[in-house]
């Protein structure tokens, strides 16, 4: 199960990456956190702006909304979106599956 926190305004959970991937991708759950898979290196953020250009794309939202609160060089990161609620993120992961 996804681990989402909701608060005013905004949605925080836990995304593990997957750079250099054949595919871009919402692989579903793994260990509370929503596994994402991207064919951006990780390198110089490339793996981070590709996740949150999906991530946009999926929800129909700003990439300016997403931000990554934690882990920005880590594949376990925490991810911020404004904006959207708890109900959002878990039809992103409905649809992945």
């Amino acid at each position: 199960m996804l681990k989402i926190s909701e608060h005013t305004g905004y949605v925080e959970f836990e995304v593990i990456a997957k750079p250099k991937a054949s595919r871009n991708g919402v692989d579903g759950i793994h260990d509370g956190a929503l596994k994402i898979s991207v064919t951006a290196p990780p390198d110089k953020g490339k793996a981070n702006e590709a996740i949150t250009k999906l991530l946009a794309g999926n929800l129909k939202i700003s990439k300016s909304s997403i931000s990554i609160t934690r882990g920005a060089t880590s594949r376990r990161k925490t991810v911020r979106i404004e904006g959207i609620s708890q109900a959002s993120i878990l039809r992103l992961v409905e649809a992945s599956r």
